[in-house]
């Protein structure tokens, strides 16, 4: 057991895809997969001759609006690795999501656009990325169209992020004269021919030497003589690759192409399964889970409901930390207090499943939901087990929720009971209102849209949003807390979410600042305060 485990772990690769909106994420996820042998034929997002939706975007409203707005977990095996790709939204009004997905994954992929460089988006995910600890590998995009230089990109890289790069390879040529990319470890050059399909299969791709007669036959004198003064100067002048500096996430490996076209996608797959960190350990409260303990261990890290609109079903997507997964068995569930069977696991390519006997550390798992976990549950052999929890954020827009069919209230609110669970929205009730006109918090204006979307189309619920004019929402610990004197003037109002925790909604900065100032022997929270240590103060 104890060699099949180590083996089964080494051969395993769990990431995520960060990158700002529009640099080409889900078109990277599509090739990703396409050279994974997943899929036969590439679709893209907006490429008005593809014939086909991108694979990782499985919802209607995702196909309409040409975006990621959740993510999906995609598994493919490549060159005997096991690969668990989780494909985050690149929209920055569903950040909380690609939050909570980092947790799962032992290593990014940043997404660079080469005309753009580093982008807004990119800066806040790489810092949850650095926050983490995990290592970061980056993917210059679009090298098809024309883009900055390459070097000035390395130098922002360093300026903006505070990271060195390391180029594994280097491009030959920008835009129409994209000729390939030079593997300075293996000194080749690998040549691209564009074939005319849109990118939808792999691209004919050859491997010469640079110092072989054949490549002076391919490339002009002025280009050969470009790539040389390049390998030079970064030589000479740029950092030691190391594995030690990359696994820590001080140094990116760094990779050029273009996902539309497949240019450079192979050279980077290849590459980045053989340096990418196997599963790592996860922290508990109890000192760090490492994968090779023999006794199985998980997390919950993302809930989505309604996969199957015909089955009105609920999963439950669980990184394996330690041990073995197999199907049918039981877990101590740490919130809960009690044994769970973990039912029905099945294994993904976005919205298609396969049922699964087993499973290791690294894969992601979706267990069937009958509503009896949440985000940031941990499930393990071991009772006592509690994982650092996946933290929930505080909302910045909030509405007031109301039924436009009051005979379709109890669709509604099942609705919103799901949405929240599932991490789209959060729920507050009013006090001594309970779900009447409850408040519905999100972190971007974008996810009252999708609110909208889902419990129209899959619940059958037509609803309403007063927007509210609050802009922060604290978690209020302190003893003596009294929620009807708290409410002043209209600048705040009192709360409480789903485990009947008080918040305050805060109108802005100055009704913030004035609270904490009024009443230091509160603490007003950005983050809801951990459930584990609510039951263990409770004596639950």
């Amino acid at each position: 057991m104890a060699s099949e485990l180590q083996q089964e772990v080494a051969r395993r690769r769990t990431f995520a895809i960060i990158s700002h909106p529009d640099a080409g994420k889900t078109t990277l996820t599509e090739k990703l997969l396409l050279y994974g042998g997943a899929i036969h034929l590439a679709g893209s997002v907006k490429a008005k001759r593809a014939r086909r939706h991108a694979t990782s975007d499985w919802m209607e409203l995702e196909k309409e609006r040409g975006i990621s707005v959740t993510s999906s977990v995609l598994q493919f095996v490549y060159r005997d690795h096991a690969v668990n790709l989780l494909d985050t939204p690149g929209h920055q009004d569903f950040s909380e999501d690609t939050y909570r997905t980092l947790a799962a994954a032992d290593a990014a992929v940043m997404l660079i656009d080469a005309a753009k460089g580093v982008e807004p988006q990119t800066k806040k995910l790489f810092k949850v990325c650095r926050m983490r600890g995990i290592p970061i590998f980056t993917f210059v995009n679009k090298l098809d169209r024309y883009g900055r230089a390459p070097l000035d990109l390395m130098d922002e890289l360093e300026q903006v992020l505070g990271i060195r790069s390391y180029p594994m390879n280097w491009p030959i040529g920008m835009g129409p004269e994209f000729r390939g990319v030079y593997d300075r470890r293996a000194n080749v050059v690998h040549v691209f021919s564009a074939e005319g399909n849109h990118g939808e299969k792999e691209v004919t791709e050859r491997s010469v030497p640079l110092d072989s007669e054949e490549l002076r036959s391919i490339l002009t004198e002025q280009e050969m003589a470009q790539l040389r003064e390049d390998i030079e100067l970064l030589d000479v002048g740029g950092d030691e690759f190391t594995r030690e500096k990359s696994d820590q996430g001080q140094l990116t490996p760094m990779f050029f192409g273009s996902a539309m076209t497949n240019f450079g996608v192979r050279p980077f797959l290849d590459a980045f399964l053989e340096l990418a960190p196997p599963p790592t350990a996860r922290p508990t409260k109890d000192g760090p889970r490492e994968p090779s303990c023999p006794k199985f261990a998980g997390f919950v890290f993302k809930i989505q409901a309604n996969m199957d609109p015909a089955h009105r079903d609920r999963i439950a997507f669980m990184r394996v930390v330690s041990g073995r997964y197999v199907k049918g068995m039981s877990a101590h569930h740490s919130r809960l207090g009690k044994e769970v069977r973990l039912a029905k696991p099945s294994q993904f390519l976005a919205a298609e499943r396969t049922a699964i006997e087993d499973a290791w550390p690294g894969d992601v798992i979706g267990l069937f939901d009958p509503g009896q976990y949440r985000i940031g549950d941990s499930l393990a052999e071991d009772p006592g087990v509690v994982f650092d929890t996946v933290p929930r954020f505080s909302p910045e827009y909030f509405a007031v929720v109301r039924s436009k069919d009051p005979l379709r209230r109890k669709q509604m609110e099942k609705g919103l009971e799901q949405l929240s669970e599932e991490g789209t929205v959060q729920i507050f009730q009013q006090l001594q209102m309970g779900m009447k006109d409850p408040i519905v918090g999100v972190v971007g204006a974008l996810q009252f849209e999708v609110l909208q979307y889902r419990l129209e189309h899959e619940y059958g619920a037509k609803i309403a949003l007063d927007r509210l004019p609050f802009s922060h929402a604290r978690w209020v610990v302190g003893a003596n807390f009294d929620p009807k004197s708290f409410d002043w003037e209209g600048n705040r109002q009192t709360v409480q979410d789903r485990d009947g925790l008080p918040l305050v909604l805060f109108r802005d900065d100055w009704a913030l600042q004035h609270a904490e100032q009024k009443h230091p022997e509160l603490k007003f929270l950005n983050e809801a305060p951990q459930l584990h240590t609510l039951a263990q103060a409770s004596g639950a």
